[in-house]
């Protein structure tokens, strides 16, 4: 069975198999046969290793396979969501991208590409058939097919999971799945397969290939980050790179149940950071600060 199919056949490339033809109905992700490109931006502001000194070239594909209510791209990641401004058309998003890339980015990223892989194939291919091979980074909820990350090894270089939530429960309460951590072990442990707990950079110090776990601290929760944390460490490797975010904050205009309609707290993030410190984790951990800083607002040409 062929789960990654650029014509978009029988869609089960997520976890969410909805089992339906793009091309006559819409599933979960509310995705048809095209692409649904929200914007292609030179963003500076994602890991070091990642940006260098020219950036990374981030496409950031619109709607999602989960829906979580504290989402800080709920402007374009709503599966109800429509702009004028989005792109479908595979020739200016790859022109868009190569005018990027002219520039000196080394790096693809695709930011949510989880229900649009097909699409994101066809963009790598005209890509590449344009005489440009930048190193490909697939930036994911971790809700994923092991099926769909096989047909992806010697397409991805790096792996950007940002791995949420510990608890199931969690998952339904805010991300509307029953099994975020059932799926995304297993999805990490092909990601790890495939790249290894190592993380390679060419002589710029700018990432070749491997693989960095986000985790995002939410309110009222860092005792079920410090959880997550220990359990990276134990079942895969305490020299994971961690790359460890501290942005949360609630999204205008959104109601929010408590914990989670307010910031983070130093306190509660010092916890969880404390315990990255004494695991011995490589990687990143953002300032508490940061939360007013990263918060994207898709209704500018450059969200950031």
């Amino acid at each position: 069975m062929v789960l990654i199919d650029i014509n978009n056949k029988v869609c089960n490339t997520c976890p969410r198999s909805c089992n339906v033809y793009r091309s006559e109905h819409l599933g979960y992700c509310k995705v048809d046969s095209n692409p649904l490109v929200s914007a292609v931006v030179c963003h500076m502001g994602e890991e070091p290793v990642l940006v260098g000194n020219t950036g990374i070239c981030n496409v950031f594909f619109a709607h999602c396979n989960l829906q979580c209510v504290y989402c800080q791209n709920h402007q374009i990641s709503r599966n109800n969501s429509r702009s004028g401004n989005w792109i479908t058309d595979y020739d200016e998003i790859v022109n868009k991208v190569i005018s990027i890339l002219k520039n000196g980015s080394k790096l693809l990223g695709f930011v949510t590409p989880t229900h649009q892989v097909p699409q994101m194939l066809e963009i790598v291919k005209r890509v590449n058939a344009l005489g440009y091979y930048p190193r490909v980074v697939y930036n994911t909820n971790c809700y994923e097919s092991v099926e769909t990350l096989r047909e992806l090894e010697e397409v991805v270089d790096i792996y950007l999971p940002d791995f949420k939530y510990i608890n199931n429960q969690l998952g339904q309460q805010y991300s509307n799945v029953p099994n975020y951590f059932d799926v995304a072990f297993k999805a990490l442990k092909e990601m790890v397969r495939q790249k290894g707990t190592t993380l390679l950079l060419d002589n710029d110090g700018v990432a070749e290939f491997g693989l960095i776990v986000r985790h995002l601290v939410l309110p009222g929760y860092q005792n079920e980050s410090v959880k997550l944390l220990k359990f990276l460490a134990d079942e895969f490797s305490p020299r994971l790179h961690i790359s460890l975010m501290s942005q949360y904050s609630p999204p205008v205009g959104l109601t929010l149940p408590e914990p989670i309609n307010r910031c983070l707290t130093r306190e509660e993030y010092e916890i969880v950071a404390n315990t990255v410190e004494e695991i011995g984790f490589r990687g990143w951990m953002q300032d508490v600060e940061s939360q007013k800083t990263y918060v994207p607002d898709f209704e500018k040409g450059n969200p950031f």
